[in-house]
């Protein structure tokens, strides 16, 4: 045994040595605390101090008053630079008294008229609007000796937009049946620039057949050098006082590419619908907004041509309290979604064994969502969805693996992937029961599936053989894909239990079915289409049904690998031999 003093001098420096790191520690928390302060206080200050007060000879603000009453002329020329404002050809609209910000019927004024278009337009040349306001009084010219700087303003707008041509479509009867081809008129799609096409891209001019002029309701004072960047690109700055006019805004945002008329050699004359009025800094701000962020997404690939255009004509066309109930059930759809997702990983990363379930219908369910990628990729979709999609086959795969034991056979030139069933599966009846069920459906399905491609192949145009195989084998899938549950309730018919579903993640799914059930009626699509979205909800039903109607059987073993009476075993085995020890532990005392 060590020395006493030996251990107490041992204990004395091993105290000096906590009491050195105590007061490093206690320093170090001291600095740490010091400097949190210190970040807390900079930001405290930079957003919740009170703003200083700017002085107003370092402010910009509006030149017009609310209510002031103004003039406007609207001319049309094929120039975008525009000086002949005494064209009485020119000048097509009009109108005096118009109060500037005013919220009223006699502050918007509207006009149509019919537009002759000049050959020069007719072979993709150019149409631009030239707006001026100013007091009333006072003219627009500024060769009029009564011009006043500070008293108009005008802004220009092209009222043709060029967009690419549109092109026939690729598709064709691979039977070579042109009678049929004949008779039915050529479907036309957006032109999109191929990288495969070398032809170069045909550009043709289209009419905007309604323009409306809006007013912004702004009388901001902005600091001069610290104007807003979402503003500031839009501010027509007098350059003398350095104060802005009134901002014009040309407003197209309800105006939808199928609105829009081309023009060539046949057309004769064109309807120009003209609409001036206010519009508020909030609702100016929001369409800005909302147009950028979908130029964003398309350049990122992630919204297509047109996309944006139906998500408008939903708010168009569509009934107020419909969309807010659509908006709603499209969170929950979401969230249900997320929840069946992760239920579903988690269901099959703990599963241990495969007795009762269909490791057929896990096979069939990857090779479905194959199919389905594969047709997306085809079809030029976007990359969000077809990452989604590639993502949900990576998972289908991986669950393979978990239903089925996966080898790669390196006994030929090249190696091939070997499925073998796992012990759970074909050690028992449900190996049986399954091979049985995907017998008779697979007659079933295969039937229906010739029929359908002999179908599509007689009286539907592809593009090629291909692309024949997948949407044939796609429209099947979204078709008949509910059979492939069936072998699962037949299984569970055979076994009389359905101890070994994962019902969590069948619950979420069975929700998201009947918020589908919901877009079935909210959305137009064809009456077939609508009755083949009820099709799942028969087949939960089921399910509903034969977990009400079979007991559960604590014998059988669930997806973890444990029956109920197998723990019910263990803990009273444990507790007999808990009271064993506490027995001998009194015999020793």
């Amino acid at each position: 045994m060590a020395p006493p003093v030996a251990g107490g001098g041992g204990g004395g420096g091993g105290g000096g040595g906590r009491q050195q790191q105590q007061q490093q520690a206690g320093f170090g928390q001291t600095l740490t605390g010091i400097i949190r302060i210190a970040v807390f206080w900079y930001f405290a200050s930079k957003f919740f101090a009170p703003n200083k007060p700017v002085e107003p000879s370092l402010q910009i603000s509006n030149l017009f008053q609310k209510g002031e009453p103004l003039d406007m002329w609207f001319y049309l020329s094929e120039h975008e630079k525009f000086t002949d404002f005494s064209s009485e050809g020119a000048l097509v609209w009009h109108e005096t008294n118009i109060p500037y910000a005013v919220w009223g019927p006699e502050s918007t004024r509207s006009l149509s008229i019919m537009y002759y278009p000049s050959q020069a337009l007719k072979k993709n040349g150019s149409l631009y609007a030239h707006v001026f306001f100013a007091r009333s009084g006072y003219p627009p010219d500024p060769n009029d000796p009564e011009y006043q700087p500070l008293a108009a303003f005008g802004m220009t707008h092209s009222i043709v937009t060029y967009l690419p041509k549109s092109k026939l479509d690729k598709r064709r009867s691979l039977l070579g049946n042109n009678k049929d081809s004949t008779d039915v008129v050529s479907e036309v799609v957006e032109a999109q620039v191929d990288s495969n096409d070398d032809a170069p891209v045909e550009w043709i001019s289209y009419w905007k057949p309604n323009i409306t002029v809006n007013l912004v309701d702004d009388f901001t004072r902005y600091p001069k050098n610290a104007v807003p960047p979402n503003i500031s690109p839009y501010l027509n700055i007098e350059p003398k006082t350095g104060n802005y006019y009134p901002t014009i805004f040309f407003n197209e945002f309800w105006l939808l590419r199928d609105k829009l008329i081309p023009i060539n050699d046949t057309v004769k004359e064109l309807l120009l619908n003209l609409e001036v009025g206010p519009i508020s800094m909030t609702k100016w701000q929001l369409f800005i907004q909302i147009d950028q962020s979908f130029q964003i997404h398309r350049n990122y690939g992630s919204m297509l041509e047109g996309e944006a255009d139906e998500l408008k004509r939903v708010f168009l066309e569509g009934n107020p309290y419909l969309l807010v109930i659509t908006m709603v059930v499209s969170v929950l759809h979401s969230i249900f979604d997320f929840l069946a997702f992760k239920n579903d990983i988690q269901f099959w990363n703990k599963n241990k064994s495969m007795e009762g379930l269909s490791a057929k219908s896990v096979v069939v369910s990857f090779i479905c969502q194959l199919i389905v990628f594969l047709y997306l990729l085809d079809n030029d979709t976007s990359w969000m969805i077809l990452a989604s999609s590639g993502i949900g086959c990576c998972i289908e795969f991986w669950k393979i693996g978990k239903a089925m034991h996966i080898e790669v056979d390196r006994s030929g030139k090249i190696p091939m992937l070997r499925f073998r069933d796992r012990e759970s599966y074909a050690g028992n009846k449900t190996k049986e029961y399954d091979d049985l069920a995907m017998k008779y459906l697979s007659y079933v399905l295969f039937f229906l599936v010739a029929c359908s491609s002999v179908y599509s192949l007689m009286y539907e145009r592809h593009k090629s053989w291909y692309s024949w195989i997948l949407s044939s084998l796609t429209s099947c899938v979204y078709m008949f894909g509910f059979i492939m549950m069936c072998p699962q309730l037949f299984i569970n018919y055979k076994l009389k239990s359905v101890a070994h579903l994962p019902w969590r993640q069948m619950t979420y799914k069975f929700l998201n079915t009947i918020i589908d059930d919901l877009f079935a009626f909210v959305i137009k699509m064809p009456t077939l289409h609508r009755l083949s979205v009820f099709r799942d909800d028969v087949i939960f039903l089921i399910y509903l049904y034969q977990r009400w109607i079979y007991p559960v059987d604590k014998k059988r073993v669930n997806e973890f690998g444990f029956a109920s009476e197998d723990v019910s075993q263990d803990s009273a085995s444990a507790d007999v031999a808990a009271v064993e020890e506490d027995d001998e532990d009194k015999k020793t005392k």
